[in-house]
């Protein structure tokens, strides 16, 4: 579903060329779950960026479900993200002047389903906020506006879910069902994700555990206890 190759990001500073990512090759299968952890400033959220086609790296390739990013356009990327790719981040990204039903319709009104309203309600009531349909972002606690996150993400049923420090705004009791809820609906909706962490017990419960240092992979690992569970 996802493939890397050779994949460097370097950028220019003021003393001199700097390298975030060097290399990087891996392959990620469908339905997979795979944690990207490492300390700060090892590249994580930058290898998120490059497979999710929000940048472009220097040089390399990331291939997701057979098609080169390396071979696309901006416009390209932006409309094989809508296909493929849902995300969640740690700030959240809600759009404030769209109430929390609105926020999860849009992106799939984008695709032109007519019946975007019905299934955006469905997912919030999933993810425990029928009862919050049309209130604002800041009407809503952080854990619920992650949950309307979350909710979004898999509006439109995408492949591939890219979950960049989702619980990094959320004090310990929220962040755990949250992420209890993002790993109920991976497995519903078989999706192949792809979690950038500091938190190693948020790791452990992805089947692979990839870790960076200094932009390069040092380990690629199965979590067997992940697997077994």
């Amino acid at each position: 579903m996802i493939q890397t190759e050779n994949l460097v990001k370097s950028v220019e500073t003021s003393e001199g060329m700097l390298t975030i990512l060097n290399n990087v090759s891996l392959k990620i299968a469908k339905a997979e779950a795979v944690a990207i952890v490492g300390a700060s400033g090892s590249g994580k959220s930058t290898l998120l960026g490059l497979m999710a086609g929000l940048d472009s790296a220097s040089s390399g390739d990331v291939i997701l479900n057979g098609h080169s990013l390396a071979a696309m356009d901006e416009e390209q990327r932006a409309i094989l993200r809508g296909q493929l790719v849902g995300f969640v981040f740690q700030s959240f990204q809600l759009l404030p002047s769209l109430t929390a039903l609105e926020n999860v319709m849009l992106p799939i009104e984008l695709k032109g389903d007519a019946e975007a309203k019905s299934k955006a309600q469905q997912l919030l009531a999933r993810v425990g906020l029928d009862q919050r349909w049309h209130h604002y972002p800041n009407q809503l606690s952080g854990g619920e506006q992650q949950r309307v996150a979350i909710a979004r993400a898999f509006a439109t049923q995408a492949q591939i879910l890219f979950a960049d420090e989702p619980t990094g705004n959320l004090d310990t009791a929220t962040g755990a069902k949250v992420i209890e809820l993002l790993f109920d609906l991976n497995r519903e909706y078989a999706t192949t994700l792809v979690l950038v962490t500091h938190d190693e017990h948020l790791a452990k419960k992805c089947g692979r555990i990839v870790k960076l240092v200094a932009g390069e992979i040092v380990s690629d690992e199965i979590n067997k206890e992940a697997v077994s569970a």
